[in-house]
């Protein structure tokens, strides 16, 4: 594979800052696995996302947040569709999701961030990495006065609580799923919401440049405790760096294996053997542990860029 560009997918073929690209790799996608299936509702959606995160949706302002930006959720999109068509072509026929759940995956997906976004009454709030603590919830929220305009309203309540497989608010083992075929499609969202990230090529730059600015703003970083005290868990983007290899062995990987069923097989699946994002996820930690060894993360050094408006430092 020639050298991967930054606005390119882990194959290097479709460009995931780009809705229009990405929306026509999964109706591709799905086209071939679901003959016949009606997708307008999932193409229309990718227009809808579109205009939310550009701020040309009734009622919001376009995205700020500058790591959980457009181009995360297409990133995410695209990877969700994928393990959806590994688990279908690789399971007996009672087992798969069909076309109906394949399609509410893609929508869970393209809206799971969408809490990050100011609505217009809140345009006095400095940025929305502010609701980082509650953004699955009103993520939810938005989920379920969305789906019923194309046509899932009885999908609604599932998908609202599909989308908190994707955060930290609830417990996994909390979330109402009655019907298996949805808990592994809940499984498949936390686990294409790591994957698409982690496999970024400018992954590791984001998390030191953006990510870090996030968890200021949206009190992660630094909290307060029930005590009064002050909890650091990152004291500065350098250090959210150096923590990152120990948060993908025991928080990201663990939660991918255990938690998720190990359902990112079904990329090798859909592959037909390879795992592009298992290749990418490594090679940006292989190097990331190399250069946090040497105490030298200045190896740190692509450029790199969001999709969304700029905020003022969090510094």
């Amino acid at each position: 594979m020639q050298d991967r560009l930054n606005q390119n997918d882990v194959t290097n073929r479709v460009n995931v800052e780009d809705p229009a690209s990405v929306r026509e790799a999964v109706l591709s996608l799905f086209a071939a696995r679901y003959p016949g299936a009606d997708l307008v509702p999932l193409a229309r959606a990718f227009e809808d996302f579109r205009s939310l995160f550009e701020g040309r949706y009734p009622g919001y302002l376009a995205c700020d947040t500058l790591y959980h930006d457009m181009r995360h959720t297409l990133d995410m999109a695209l990877a969700m569709a994928r393990l959806i068509d590994g688990h279908d072509r690789s399971r007996p026929e009672d087992e798969r999701l069909g076309p109906r759940r394949a399609a509410l995956g893609v929508l869970v997906a393209l809206f799971h961030d969408s809490g990050y976004l100011k609505r217009r009454s809140e345009s006095g709030v400095e940025n929305g990495a502010v609701f980082t603590k509650v953004h699955v919830s009103r993520s939810a929220d938005f989920i379920t006065a969305y789906l019923p305009l194309l046509g899932f309203a009885p999908e609604a309540a599932t998908a609202a609580r599909l989308v908190h497989y994707t955060g930290y608010e609830m417990n996994i083992d909390d979330i109402d799923v009655a019907d298996g075929k949805d808990r592994v499609l809940g499984c498949m969202l936390g686990t294409a919401d790591l994957l698409g990230q982690m496999s970024d090529r400018m992954y590791l730059e984001k998390c030191r440049e953006f990510l870090y600015q996030e968890f200021v703003l949206g009190r992660i970083a630094r909290d307060t405790g029930p005590d009064g005290r002050e909890i650091v868990r990152y004291a500065s983007p350098e250090d959210l760096i150096v923590k990152t290899p120990g948060f993908y062995e025991y928080v990201a990987r663990a939660r991918m294996e255990r938690t998720f069923g190990d359902v990112s097989r079904f990329a090798a699946a859909h592959f037909d053997g390879a795992d592009p994002y298992e290749r990418e996820v490594q090679r940006n930690m292989a190097f990331l542990r190399a250069a946090v060894e040497a105490g030298d993360l200045g190896r740190l050094r692509r450029y790199c860029y969001s999709l969304s408006r700029p905020v003022r430092s969090a510094a």
